[in-house]
């Protein structure tokens, strides 16, 4: 009796212990993983996947924790890129390699950083080897307008890239009208003649219907680039009441005459400056034209770009660009520009973050005379030699994992480790943290009630995926 006793409590025992074992098992499998890419600012690792993943668990360790909370959701983003200057595309267009960078840069496979908005200027940029614009002399009506200075390199290679991801959003800026509608007659400095107002506002029309034309939809267009900034080359001076009554007189009502969705953003300059944007949008003919405003950081506190949304919470605020200076410090550059912009201008709702410019090559060329010649690209191009600078990673830490459509979520900061967190249309978490301290740091991410531990590394930037 006893024998058959002891052997049915070790069967019922066993039994026991395998359901323990089995449930254990289906516990951790159905525990959510959190992925983790990293960069270091030695370069050690250059956003690089971590084998190591972390597990959430209910977690009672007394640990400093960045909360993420998807129930409090801000601003939806447009996405993160670059400027694509005319230069750039000259550049990028000479490449054997072309059709893999380009793939690379704009592709949504595992090898590609899924880059999902660009800037591209009206007319040259300071970065265009040359100044011009689509109508070089005299042209009321503008039937000699053409584009054929951006069919050499700028447009061929955007219809490369549509074909990559239809879905990417474009924002043009002039840097400058046609010098005939100028008071200078020249491609730097002064003002547009009033009395060239109405012509200037059909010139951008046409820009906008011909290149629908070939198939490129331009999303929203700044009025002027830097119009605070006259010594460029190309530049005009835009003093914000001119810019306000060519909205509200000329180009909004052209706009809409002629069926033209594409959002207007005004200013598209410094953080110190947001009155320029807040005495435009405070004119009630104007500001119904208006999406938003959009800002740089030569100047200023990204943290100040919030005072236009407190003033003016229905518009929208985007982040049009920031450089690099040639030579790089890549560890201090990565470090400022993720602080800044990928964290400070989203948390300041921004629903872009562009750096200033795509592609560069060793010399810093191609630029204007008087244009940038320290720009450098988030890639250098030597014939067909790639090097990827700071400006790739940067945007790279966000623009993999936050497509167009995600919203900025809740988290707060600890332990000095600034971030940010967005929830994708796809239902995932990202959330992109810095430790540019020397020292590793332990803590917590929490959410939805559980956590999961983890040791950030000395001087490093990670982007968390669950």
């Amino acid at each position: 009796m006893f024998s058959k006793i002891t052997f049915s409590t070790k069967i019922q025992s066993s039994t026991a212990l395998a359901i323990v074992f089995v449930t254990l098992i289906s516990v951790v499998s159905n525990a959510q993983k959190i992925e983790k890419w990293m960069t270091r600012l030695d370069k050690s690792k250059l956003l690089e996947k971590q084998k190591q993943t972390l597990l959430f668990a209910a977690n009672n360790q007394n640990l400093p924790t960045i909360f993420v909370d998807d129930s409090k959701a801000f601003q939806t983003m447009d996405g993160f890129g670059y400027t694509l200057t005319s230069g750039s595309a000259s550049l990028i267009n000479q490449l054997s390699n072309k059709k893999q960078l380009l793939k690379e840069l704009f592709g949504h496979d595992e090898n590609s950083i899924g880059v999902n908005y660009l800037r591209v200027s009206v007319g040259a940029s300071d970065l265009s080897d040359h100044t011009y614009s689509y109508s070089e002399s005299k042209d009321l009506s503008l039937k000699n307008f053409s584009l054929k200075e951006d069919e050499k390199y700028l447009i061929p290679l955007l219809k490369e890239i549509i074909k990559i991801n239809p879905k990417i959003k474009i924002l043009a800026s002039p840097w400058s009208p046609p010098t005939w509608m100028k008071t200078n007659n020249n491609s730097m400095g002064g003002s547009l003649l009033p009395e060239y107002y109405q012509v200037y506002a059909n010139y951008l029309v046409k820009y906008i219907k011909e290149m629908k034309k070939l198939g490129i939809v331009i999303d929203a267009m700044t009025i002027q680039n830097e119009p605070l900034h006259p010594g460029n080359n190309p530049s005009l001076l835009m003093l914000p009441n001119e810019q306000a009554n060519f909205i509200k007189n000329n180009l909004g009502p052209t706009f809409l005459k002629n069926g033209i969705k594409t959002k207007i953003i005004i200013y598209d300059h410094n953080a110190d400056r947001t009155d320029y944007s807040i005495s435009i949008l405070n004119d009630p003919a104007a500001r119904k034209f208006i999406d938003g405003s959009a800002f740089h950081l030569y100047g200023g506190n990204v943290e100040t770009i919030s005072e236009v949304h407190e003033a003016h919470p229905d518009k929208n605020l985007y982040f049009t660009e920031q450089w690099i200076g040639h030579p790089s410090n890549f560890g201090g550059d990565m470090a400022w520009h993720i602080k800044n912009l990928i964290i400070g201008a989203t948390r300041n709702w921004c629903k872009t973050v562009l750096e200033w410019n795509l592609a560069i090559d060793p010399q810093m060329n191609p630029h204007t005379e008087g244009g940038c010649t320290a720009c450098l690209g988030a890639i250098t191009i030597d014939k067909d030699k790639i090097e990827r600078n700071a400006a790739y990673y940067i945007i790279g830490h966000a623009s993999k994992f936050v497509p167009t459509n995600s919203k900025r979520i809740a988290s707060n900061t600890v332990l000095n480790l600034q971030n940010v967190a967005f929830k994708t249309p796809e239902g995932k978490t990202v959330l992109i943290v810095i430790n540019d301290s020397d020292k590793s740091l332990e803590f917590l991410i929490g959410s939805k009630g559980k956590q999961a531990k983890e040791t950030i590394e000395a001087e490093s930037v990670v982007t968390y995926v669950w």
